[in-house]
């Protein structure tokens, strides 16, 4: 399979126009190729594994593709941050000569490139990501000095650049960036009548705070609707997984502290399936129950999801 090569117009990405700034003088692949390339490799990956024998670990072959390019833009990250670690060395230390600017100019084009390089690893992992999740319904989510010198030169002044840029970046994405709703659900509670009203309940909360971001676990069934959820109305995700390598059978509440230490705006919660064939005999899934006794203990303002009146 073959992918036609970057060339700068007008019509380019942010990713193509980032990667157009680099001096290379190899061509880099367009979004739309990068893009391309992880649909091709998961719908490959489904098409192979589905109805087969190996369809049993499908999920695991297919999240550990992801994975691998997630792997890949962390690792193609700690690249560039020693990279600007560098650029932070040599800026400081900065003594004007010709050695110095040159230096500094090969340190930055190095972090930038880098930056290019991760942004393509996350195109791939997201495209195979958003792939795999409309044709499985699954979600894969991701777990957890003074300058010497008189004159700024023009390797200085991108030097200074790009390291705020990519601080701002960070801090952005850090940042949720508005109010947090809260949500933590049974993981059986994944039925038709389990998503509608979770997505109501996610609506309701959006029309309420329109810049909220949606903080859960992330654990399977109904926490991965409301990812979906969250995924298509492009609502920033906020994780607190479970970890139950640390702290066990204390995993799901440690992460309900998780939760509500972002001092979300409301909490959601779902303690059992609102289908009732899958309710019958349940018992109600605790870790909810903690969130719901916990807000209401804090002072946080909550909800439970409920069926609809008839």
């Amino acid at each position: 399979m073959t992918f036609s090569l970057h060339a700068f117009n007008s019509g380019d990405t942010a990713f193509d126009v980032m990667a157009a700034g680099i001096e290379d003088a190899r061509p880099h692949p367009t979004e739309a190729a990068l893009v391309q390339l992880g649909q091709a490799m998961m719908t490959e990956l489904l098409d192979v594994v589905g109805e087969t024998a190996l369809e049993d670990v499908q999920a695991i072959l297919a999240e550990s593709l992801i994975g691998a390019f997630h792997s890949a833009a962390g690792r193609i990250e700690r690249e560039a941050d020693r990279a600007r670690d560098r650029m932070r060395v040599l800026e400081r230390d900065f003594d004007g000569s010709e050695l110095a600017d040159t230096e500094l100019q090969e340190a930055t084009l190095k972090a930038r490139s880098a930056d290019v390089a991760q942004m393509a690893a996350e195109l791939i992992r997201d495209a195979a990501s958003e792939l795999y999740t409309t044709q499985t319904g699954d979600v894969w989510t991701a777990w957890r000095g003074s300058r010497r010198g008189t004159h700024l030169t023009a390797a200085q002044l991108e030097a200074k650049q790009a390291l705020r840029g990519i601080e701002a970046r960070r801090r952005a994405e850090q940042d949720p960036g508005g109010p947090i709703v809260a949500f933590r659900a049974a993981p059986m509670a994944d039925t038709a009548a389990d998503a509608n009203r979770i997505f109501d309940a996610l609506n309701w909360a959006k029309a309420q705070w329109p810049d909220m971001a949606l903080a859960t676990t992330g654990a399977k069934g109904a926490e991965k609707l409301a990812i979906r959820w969250a995924r298509q109305k492009g609502v920033k995700l906020v994780l607190a997984k479970a970890d139950f390598e640390r702290h066990g059978k204390a995993a799901p509440f440690r992460a309900n502290d998780e939760l509500l230490a972002l001092q979300p705006a409301c909490c959601l919660t779902l303690s059992h399936s609102l289908d009732d064939a899958r309710a019958d005999g349940s018992k109600p899934f605790g870790p909810a129950l903690n969130m719901a006794q916990q807000a209401a203990a804090q002072g946080l303002r909550h909800m439970a999801i409920r069926q609809r009146p008839h």
